[in-house]
């Protein structure tokens, strides 16, 4: 009874610190209400879509077969680049697939090279050619992927990285989207392989399953995608070809989906759907000065392509009405301006409340997100997960994810500012410092 009545008295408190300030609950609610709630009926309503049409369905059967090109970059993941090739290998597709390894800067990675050329001897299964495209000076991530572009044959291009490995069934689920002409392109969905290592590959592996494939899924499903991972995408390859592959700087998976929104008002019956069971495999960062290493990267690439590279396609005349509005709120917004938000909010509270108020407002604030948390949750558990016995195992992590959130909204803060202070995309260890260099300057 006691700790009942301590919860009891802390909700009472809580609610009475409120009360007190009352102007700033109706000031805060309304705001939450009409950005966030636009984007969770989106999401809500497009995993709901894409459960009715998936399972609830008779699903149609394709003959569509096409060749696929599977380009894998690899630079110096050694041993890994064979499970990589043979799940490609092992892929239950019926076309034939043409699997590309190309290994940046293969004389000092000779390993790699040796593995990927062991591999490609090794390979005797019918309609399965590997092929191992050395490069010996370094060019990095673009170079590599372009490299792989220039021979590839098929007319399906997939991009994986050397240390990514699929369901088996990755290929037969991508495919079908790409028999609709209006589909240049697709994303695929990502997992964390070493979920057991930290508790910060638990909460990756949280982050991934909710806001990234239960998210991608929703938004795939009304062509609002925001991004083709650069882990794992598929593309039409004459249409790559056509707008020149992938271009230098970094980020370039953001790059290349910005690249290819540009041509939706011109083509508004085109969209890029995201394969929700077509499955990839990677291995999160373990410890925290890699993975704040990999966000600073990413969240600061993302400001350099928004603001300084691609600003000038962000026009209703290039993107059509509904990725224009929708990038401009969930694209600038909530990943650029957001984090400035909280943390002058955050400070702002702080300041000019008692420590009662803010320890109320810390409570519900927790308690509001842990219940969209769960919610989320369980909806990409019933709705999504094809593997709902080991995503269920997350299920005891999910009150520590609220601070591991808060966490990178801070780590997001600090990558925003040195790009804009330092331009850190040009520090990008995606690619040599002399390539970086010699591209345009932005």
């Amino acid at each position: 009874m006691s700790e009942i009545n301590t919860v009891t008295y802390m909700l009472l408190d809580i609610w009475h610190q409120l009360a007190q300030h009352l102007s700033f609950v109706v000031w805060l609610a309304p705001l939450m209400l009409l950005y966030e709630m636009p984007l969770m009926l989106l999401v809500i309503t497009g995993i709901l879509r894409f459960f009715y049409r998936h399972f609830m369905r008779v699903p149609k059967q394709s003959l569509y077969r096409p060749k696929v090109s599977c380009i894998i970059t690899c630079y110096a993941e050694g041993e890994a680049v064979k499970a990589t090739i043979d799940s490609f290998i092992e892929q239950i597709y019926d076309g034939e697939i043409e699997i590309i390894a190309v290994v940046d800067g293969a004389v000092q990675n000779a390993l790699t090279y040796q593995v990927a050329m062991a591999a490609a001897k090794a390979c005797n299964t019918p309609k399965r050619r590997v092929i191992v495209l050395p490069k010996w000076q370094r060019g990095g991530r673009v170079s590599t992927l372009n490299a792989g572009l220039s021979i590839a044959s098929g007319e399906i291009v997939i991009n994986a990285d050397a240390d990514t490995s699929f369901d088996n069934d990755m290929v037969a689920q991508m495919v079908p989207h790409f028999e609709d002409p209006n589909v240049p392109a697709v994303g695929g969905a990502l997992r964390v392989r070493n979920t057991g290592d930290t508790l910060l590959t638990r909460m990756q592996a949280i982050e991934y399953l909710i806001s990234m494939q239960g998210g991608k899924t929703g938004l795939g499903q009304w062509n609002l995608l925001n991004n083709i991972s650069g882990a794992f995408g598929a593309f039409r390859r004459t249409f790559l070809l056509q707008i020149g592959g992938w271009d230098t700087h970094t980020a370039e998976d953001l790059d290349l989906t910005l690249r290819i929104k540009q041509y939706f008002s011109r083509h508004p019956e085109w969209r890029i759907p995201f394969a929700t069971l077509a499955i990839g495999h990677t291995d999160a960062p373990a410890d925290l000065k890699t993975l704040v290493l990999q966000r600073l990267r990413w969240d600061g690439d993302l400001l350099f392509l928004y603001f300084r590279k691609h600003w000038p396609a962000f026009t209703p005349r290039l993107l059509g009405g509904g990725t224009f509005i929708f990038t401009l709120l969930y694209g600038f917004l909530q990943n650029v301006l957001m984090p400035f938000v909280i943390v002058f909010y955050g400070v702002g509270i702080m300041v000019n409340f008692p420590w009662q108020f803010i320890l109320s407002i810390a409570f519900t604030v927790y308690g509001f997100y842990f219940v969209f948390l769960v919610f989320f949750y369980l909806m990409v558990l019933l709705a999504i997960s094809e593997r709902p016995s080991a995503d269920l195992k997350l299920a005891l992590w999910l009150p520590c994810y609220p601070f591991y959130a808060l966490f990178m909204r801070l780590v997001c803060l600090f990558a925003l500012i040195n790009e804009i202070v330092r331009r850190s995309h040009e520090e990008s260890s995606m690619a040599p410092w002399w390539v970086l260099k010699r591209g345009r300057k932005f």
